[in-house]
Order: C-alpha cells, then sequence, then structure tokens
C-alpha cells in the first residue's frame, strides 16, 4: 500500500479536519496515453492517507480512470483492471479470422491489403478514422462492467465528468450524463487515428485538444481545493523533429500543452498541482504502464506538506468509504437482474432476425461480461458493421438491453486489393495483384454483386452474384462467370522444360448452405471451355470442354491461413464431369469424349501449446476415368508443399500429401509481441502419379524445409529453404502469398 513519505516532524499531530465540515476536494487527470497509469498513483496516495475526492473529471486516459474511481472502484481494483486490458489490441478493429464467415475468410486470404475504401453516391469514400472503436468500447466495457446510462453522472459514487472536443467548432464538450463507456472513449478519441463519437448530434474527439487538464471544470462541479495531476507530453526538440509523424505529435501537443497551460492559471495557493516525472515514456507504449504507475506514486508523496493538510480521521474516512459502496450497489445490484427487454437499434439495412440470432441473448437470462461481448463480437464478425454496440437501462420491470449495430460509412460498396510475390531464385518471380469491387445489400436479403480482377503471371476476370435465400442468410444462391489465362509449366526432374499456354471460360451456378459461422455445403453445374497452346510443343491449339456438377463440402477454424496456430480448415471437392476433347491431330487423335469423376480432400490443422504450435497438413486426390488424358490435374511443389521442387514441378490426377510442422514463436519469447516472428520446420511426403495404377505409396517422395515467417495485417511473408531425399533443393520467398 502506497504511503506518504512524512518529512515534518509535527505533521502527525495537526489535527485532521472533520468529515463534515472540511472543505471539498476536486480531483483533475489529465490526458496522456499510456502514461495514465501514473494516475493510479496518485489515487493509491490519496486512498493510503485518507484524502477524501468529492468530484472528479478528466480528459482521454484521464477521463477513463476518473471514471472508474467515480464507478467507486479502489485505486487498487482500477490497478489490477488497468494492467491485465489488453490496450495494444484497443488499436485494432480487425475480426479475428477464425470468427468470420466462411465467406469472409476466402475473400481476406485473397485480398490481404487492409485498405477500407469504398463507393457511395458516386464519390469514392473511406472510414473518418483508422480505427472504428469496436475494440476500444469492448475494453472500455469490460472493465466499467455492465454499468446503466445514468441520467446524471453525479450519481455515481463520485461526480464526474469527461472532457472531449466538439470537432465542428474545436470547442470543449463537458459530458455530464448517459453512457460512462461512450463518454470515456469520446474523450480519448485521437482525431483521425479513432472515428469521432457522435453524441447529441455533436461529433466528439480527443478532449486534450480544448481542455487536457480541465480544472475549470472541477472547479463548476463546486471543489474548493483541485488536486491536478499532469501527464502531459513536453514539446520535442528541433533534432527530434525528423519526421512527418514527429511534426503532427508535435502539432498535437502544442495544444494540447497551450490549453493545459491555460488552466494552470486557474490553480489558487491552496490548490495542488502533481508533474510525475514522465516526459521520456511513451504516450503509446502501453508496457510502460507499471513504470508510469510507481512514477505517479512517487511525484504524489513528494507533494506530501500539501496533501497532508487535506487528511481526514479514520472515521471520518471510513465513512466517506462507506457512503462510495453504498452508491456503487446501485449500479452493481441490477447487473444481477435479467433482461426485461432486448432492443434493437438497427442502422443498418442487415435483417433484425439475423442480428437476434446471431447475439443469441434471450430475455429472461442474467448476462455477464464475458456473455455479452462475445454475442457483440458475433454480431461484429458478420463484417457489416463499423460498431456494434450495447448500453442497459434499469427500470421497475428489469434490465432493458439496447443494442446499436451502425452500418459501414463508406459501404454500400466496397473496394478490396492483394498482393502477393513469391521466388525461388532460379525461375521467374511469380507476381500478382487482385482487385475486386463488391456491391452489397443489393436485394432485401443481402444479395452481393462481386467482379475480380487478377494481373501478373496469370490474368483472371470474374464476376459473381450471391443471393442470400432467407432472411437469416442460412442458405445462398450463386452464379459465376469467369475468364482466366494461365501459365502451365510442364517440368521434368524439377527442371521446366517447356511452358503451355492455358485460356479458360467458365460459368457455375450452384445452391448452398452456411451450416454455420465456419462451414458450408454447396452443389452446382459447372460448365468449362479452354484452350492449351505452345508454338514449340503443340502445332495448334488443344481445346476442350466440359459439362457437370459438383459438390462442395468445407469446414474452416484456422486462426491465420498460413501460419496457424489453432483451428481446423478441411474441403472436400467432387466434381461429375462429361468431357469433349478434340486436338486437331496434335497428339494423335482427334477428339474424345470421357466422363470423370475427381475427388480432392485437403485438412490443415493446428494446435498451439505456449509459443510453440504443431501444424499438420494432408491432401488427397484422384480422377476416375476411361483414358488416361485429363486436363484436371492436381500438383505438388513449392514450399511446405513438397519443399525443395519448384512449384507445382510434379502435376498428375492422383496425389497423395502429408505434412507434418513445427513453428516456434521467437517473437513472444523476444517479447516482440506485436508480430509473431516463427522458426520452422518440416518433414513432408507426397508425390502425384499420372494413372491410377501407378500410383504406389512406396514411390512417396521425402521432403523438409526450415523457415522463418512473420503474419501481419498485411499478409504472411517467408523466407525458407526446401530439400528433398532425391537431392533437389530451392529457397523461397514469399510476401503475401497464402500458402
Amino acid at each position: 500500500m502506497a504511503t506518504l513519505v512524512c518529512s515534518s516532524a509535527n505533521a502527525a499531530d495537526e489535527k485532521p479536519t472533520a468529515f463534515k465540515e472540511r472543505p471539498t476536494i476536486g480531483l483533475v487527470l489529465s490526458g496522456g496515453g499510456a502514461k495514465g497509469a501514473a494516475h493510479i498513483g496518485v489515487l493509491q496516495v490519496l486512498e493510503a492517507n485518507h484524502i477524501p475526492v468529492d468530484y472528479i473529471a478528466g480528459t482521454s486516459i484521464g477521463a477513463y480512470v476518473a471514471g472508474m474511481y467515480a464507478l467507486g472502484f479502489s485505486a487498487n481494483e482500477i490497478e489490477t483492471i488497468m494492467l491485465k486490458g489488453e490496450w495494444d489490441e484497443g488499436y485494432s478493429d480487425t475480426i479475428p479470422r477464425e470468427e468470420l464467415t466462411f465467406r469472409d475468410k476466402q475473400l481476406r486470404d485473397k485480398y490481404n491489403i487492409p485498405v477500407d475504401v469504398g463507393f457511395k453516391e458516386g464519390s469514392i469514400t473511406s472510414p473518418s478514422g483508422l480505427l472504428q472503436g469496436q475494440t476500444m468500447s469492448h475494453l472500455l466495457r469490460h472493465s466499467t462492467d455492465l454499468v446503466e446510462q445514468f441520467g446524471d453522472f453525479d450519481d455515481l459514487a463520485i461526480p464526474y465528468r469527461a472532457v472531449a472536443t466538439n470537432l465542428a467548432t474545436s470547442e470543449a464538450v463537458v459530458l455530464s450524463k448517459g453512457s460512462i463507456v461512450q463518454s470515456m472513449q469520446a474523450s480519448a478519441s485521437v482525431p483521425g487515428a479513432l472515428q469521432p463519437a457522435l453524441i447529441d448530434g455533436m461529433l466528439l474527439v480527443d478532449g486534450g485538444i480544448a481542455n487536457n487538464m480541465p480544472i475549470d471544470v472541477v472547479k463548476a462541479m463546486g471543489a474548493d481545493i483541485i488536486i491536478a495531476v499532469d501527464i502531459g507530453s513536453p514539446l520535442a526538440s528541433q533534432a527530434q523533429l525528423n519526421s512527418t509523424i514527429a511534426v503532427l505529435e508535435q502539432l498535437s501537443t502544442i495544444l494540447t500543452q497551450a490549453s493545459t497551460e491555460k488552466q494552470k492559471q486557474l490553480l489558487t495557493e491552496q490548490d495542488i498541482l502533481i508533474r510525475p516525472w514522465i516526459d521520456n515514456l511513451s504516450t503509446t507504449d502501453f508496457s510502460i504502464m507499471p513504470q508510469a504507475l510507481v512514477i505517479g506514486e512517487q511525484a504524489a508523496q513528494l507533494k506530501y506538506e500539501q496533501l497532508a493538510k487535506l487528511s481526514i480521521s479514520e472515521d471520518a474516512y471510513q465513512d466517506y468509504v462507506r457512503n462510495k459502496k453504498q452508491k456503487r450497489m446501485a449500479w452493481v445490484d441490477p447487473i444481477k437482474e435479467p433482461i426485461y427487454r432486448i432492443v434493437l437499434d438497427n442502422k443498418s439495412s442487415i435483417n433484425d432476425k439475423l442480428i437476434r440470432d446471431r447475439l443469441g441473448i434471450s430475455e429472461g437470462q442474467v448476462v455477464t461480461k464475458e456473455e455479452l461481448e462475445a454475442a457483440l463480437q458475433r454480431v461484429y464478425a458478420l463484417n457489416q458493421f463499423e460498431r456494434v454496440d450495447a448500453e442497459f437501462t434499469d427500470t421497475e420491470n428489469g434490465r432493458i438491453l439496447t443494442v446499436t449495430s451502425k452500418a459501414k460509412g463508406w459501404g454500400p460498396n466496397y473496394f478490396n486489393a492483394g498482393f502477393n510475390w513469391e521466388d525461388d531464385f532460379s525461375l521467374d518471380s511469380s507476381v500478382s495483384l487482385n482487385l475486386a469491387y463488391t456491391m452489397t445489400n443489393l436485394t432485401d436479403n443481402g444479395g452481393e454483386w462481386r467482379n475480380e480482377l487478377e494481373l501478373g503471371l496469370n490474368k483472371r476476370f470474374s464476376t459473381e452474384f450471391y443471393q442470400p435465400l432467407d432472411r437469416d442468410q442460412d442458405y445462398f444462391a450463386l452464379s459465376r462467370f469467369e475468364y482466366e489465362l494461365k501459365n502451365w509449366d510442364v517440368y521434368e526432374q524439377n527442371e521446366r522444360i517447356f511452358e503451355l499456354e492455358n485460356k479458360e471460360v467458365s460459368l457455375v451456378a450452384g445452391l448452398g448452405a452456411n451450416l454455420s459461422s465456419h462451414g458450408i455445403v454447396e452443389v452446382g453445374f459447372i460448365t468449362e471451355y479452354g484452350s492449351i497452346s505452345n508454338s514449340v510443343a503443340l502445332n495448334g491449339n488443344f481445346e476442350y470442354r466440359t459439362y457437370g456438377g459438383y459438390f462442395k463440402a468445407a469446414y474452416d477454424t484456422l486462426n491465420s491461413i498460413s501460419f496457424p496456430t489453432e483451428g481446423n480448415r478441411l474441403t472436400m471437392t467432387l466434381h461429375f464431369r462429361d468431357e469433349y476433347y478434340n486436338s486437331n491431330d496434335l497428339i494423335g487423335f482427334t477428339s474424345l469424349h470421357d466422363q470423370t469423376l475427381q475427388i480432392e480432400a485437403d485438412w490443415k490443422g493446428a494446435l498451439r501449446l505456449g509459443n510453440h504450435a504443431v501444424v499438420g497438413k494432408m491432401a488427397l486426390a484422384t480422377v476416375e476415368s476411361d483414358h488416361e488424358l485429363n486436363v484436371h490435374f492436381s500438383s505438388l511443389g513449392g514450399f511446405l508443399n513438397l519443399s525443395g521442387f519448384h512449384k507445382n514441378a510434379l502435376a498428375g490426377p492422383h496425389k497423395v500429401f502429408g505434412a507434418a510442422i513445427y513453428q516456434y514463436d521467437l517473437g513472444r519469447d523476444l517479447l516482440v509481441t506485436d508480430v509473431p516472428l516463427y522458426l520452422g520446420v518440416s518433414a513432408e511426403a507426397g508425390n502425384v502419379w499420372y494413372t491410377r495404377d501407378a500410383v504406389d505409396l512406396g514411390d512417396l517422395i521425402y521432403a523438409g524445409s526450415l523457415y522463418l515467417g512473420t503474419d501481419t495485417s498485411w499478409g504472411p511473408a517467408a523466407l525458407g529453404f526446401g530439400f528433398t531425399d532425391l537431392g533437389d533443393k530451392s529457397v523461397y520467398l514469399f510476401v503475401g502469398k497464402n500458402f
């Protein structure tokens, strides 16, 4: 427990002021990002020495700590909550891959560039902030528990105010009622980084711009004596202003310092200003919070002589604490009550029933904060909203839960982009750029029209209409047209001998069911028309056309498509085809008709044990046919796909492959937790055969690899070395490429 260091022999003999006759004390907590933990150290010193707080206000992180204290949490409770909070995750609104729908998983895997750009009413649109604040609101709501909306913040255990800035007028806005979570978040919404909060028709951002240390606010609340804690950042030196970010940070500091200096002029001789030595600490590195807490405690101890005069007797302080606890119970007790009614404030075109089904909370249920956050995350994982929030209103009949869902403001039409580059340092590099434009909510059930373009070594254009068949989007229909021009390399003993050019047009029509957010089944019709040519190997075009049906079943819970540490992905596809070939007598016949059944099955799974992960892969493929000729090959070769061979160096209708991969997260071991850094090793076995009679597991080729890779919001990157028991070796470099 923190205590004041006594520097006066007579201080202990001073008679404390009686509780009801003493002057009222107001606490002012300034903004300062991660350095806000210093406020907790100050609070611990105040509590340890029986110094009450009658009014409290804050800005940005100060509004958070002040709000927690106003709700009745002790300094030690705030320390536990704040230091255990995953604050770094508050600066990312990315939906974890495993929580996305199966369709959205496929979209993210292909389009790895994280851009939020849309098209609306004839204009290119983008969000009003890099982040929408979904994760930040989760952190704040988790900290404060399931509190109700308050008619007046004066009804809290300590009267409270949060200060934000009106983005339209630049004036300070004092928040004194409503949602304490929204008030905290509005006060801390850094312009450009976090989306402005909309409260009472005003767009609100970080209060530090207008009033970073709201002394005037607490004086207006009625405080006789002010204790102000200043954790604002100092101005950078000229030598430090060497980048665009540094200049922007300096401009922000100039604004906050100007407002702070103006507020300091309101302090009188009886007021107390505490300035912790936190100038060298980062505002964005939340790992420094324990250090900042200690510095805040030390700074408060140095103000002993002034603070000691505000100490009250043990009995008076216990009365003060009991009064706070009693007021705290006014919002704690209703948390144990069941939900009387659920109200949807749905500001989107998504069907209410779908939101309710995803929410999974029913009336009459007693909800914990963990259950509520899981429910809101399920709704948010639909990937249709800027924000999904919840607020409680307590009535005589019970708790009313209001869930607010706001559609993405830069929609309803969206652009996606993806880029990948792969190189094995011996053949041509493979570079591709993927672009997509998706029009959403074209029908009552949420129909989508997506157009895709791929440029690079392979060229592809496709257009697809996806139509959910019911309000819950459990069933769907789709139709897709695709044109593809790709290079088809032919290898012999891992050496490319020539290159074929494959042009293909396909048309797909299917029906399917979303069995859950993780799995689908789909059946449909597919037809293909294509040609294969090579000016050297073929004196003309080899043409083919196919007609038939397909069945697909898939299940995917992987947390990463390339470097998973948890989950499983299983796909199985069956194609029934009537195939027609016309070779113009290029390869010994003029035409051929065949009926085939192609079966493909792939599995990938991962299990994490601390910083270690074990990944398994398996792939099987076969084609039942009356003839050896077939254009639907399976392939092996490439990184973690029979490493040591070039990409797709082995091709044939029949395939067997398996791999066991071990990954160690060096990043966690080196405390670089923002981005994983995997050191991996694999053991692989597999082969392909042209005819079923030739399939022999004794022919399996064994391979292995050693690699260093990372997985970021921009996709995976890896540098690896692979080898086979046949003596083949390759070095691989991937950026943005899924494998």
